[in-house]
């Protein structure tokens, strides 16, 4: 099994769900702070332009959709979580206008823990 730097929870799979039937594909662009908070911001695959000053994280494989959703995050804050296995998940609450799930009720969030030296082995790989 190839080791993955991004997963999400169940919770938040049903939510991309329910969001591909009224936006068509998705993508998360990891955000660095400032008035959307350090979220897992989502939005229509394309919607945001991408270069060279972003890191594609890796893709979400979830259940009942047919194509990955990517995940995105700036290179320079990616120097800061290279070390780092991240989650997204859902909880209740308002997070950011800019990020699809908005209207919901709900938030994306991101969970975290330190790769061991095996992962960051196999990473580095």
């Amino acid at each position: 099994m190839t080791l993955r730097q991004v997963d999400l929870t169940e919770a938040a799979a049903r939510l991309l769900r329910e969001l591909t039937v009224r936006h068509g594909r998705l993508m998360f662009h990891q955000s660095g702070g400032c008035c959307d908070g350090s979220s897992p911001m989502c939005y229509p695959l394309g919607e945001l332009n991408l270069g060279d000053a972003d890191h594609h994280l890796g893709d979400l494989d979830v259940p009942g959709l047919d194509e990955p959703v990517p995940v995105w995050m700036t290179v320079a804050q990616y120097q800061y979580w290279s070390h780092t296995h991240l989650t997204i998940d859902v909880v209740p609450g308002r997070g950011a206008g800019f990020s699809l799930e908005a209207p919901e009720g709900v938030r994306f969030l991101i969970r975290s823990r330190l790769l061991t030296e095996d992962e960051l082995a196999q990473l580095r790989a």
